[in-house]
């Protein structure tokens, strides 16, 4: 199967220049843990309700003050939409993270596929998945700086 089957469509990205504030209300809005940053055009990093409490919260900034660009993983892993859903799972477990932006060919975003979303496929790719994310990971296949 291919991960343009079973990643969601329906994904905006959030700017670079919004506030943490805005971020955490569009998280709220959309039910989701994660959304994409994009300035131009381009993905430029991913903002995570981690990345607002270790980076915003936990620094003691004012969520309306902070930047989205001051929080953001600016190191994104991927996958694009033609690839067989178990390299997707193997980016998740090689670089512990639990979503993945999903990109065409021209490297333009076109979803997003999660840990949830890999868990109505067979169970061998969730529990790929799972397995790194726990473990320390050094490589960095598929990702961008």
């Amino acid at each position: 199967m291919k991960i343009r089957e079973l990643m969601s469509h329906d994904v905006e990205l959030v700017d670079p220049n919004s506030t943490i504030r805005d971020a955490a209300l569009k998280m709220r809005a959309e039910d989701v843990g994660a959304l994409p940053v994009g300035e131009n055009d381009r993905l430029v990093g991913m903002v995570t309700d981690r990345d607002i409490v270790t980076r915003c919260t936990a620094e003691d900034h004012t969520p309306s003050r902070c930047r989205v660009r001051d929080a953001m993983s600016k190191r994104i892993c991927y996958c694009f939409e033609d690839d067989d859903l178990d390299a997707a799972a193997h980016i998740m477990s090689e670089h512990q993270v639990r979503r993945l932006p999903v990109l065409n060919s021209n490297k333009r975003l076109v979803g997003m596929i999660s840990l949830g979303d890999l868990s109505h496929c067979e169970p061998g790719m969730l529990k790929t998945a799972l397995e790194g994310i726990s473990e320390d990971s050094s490589s960095s296949r598929r990702m961008t700086q």
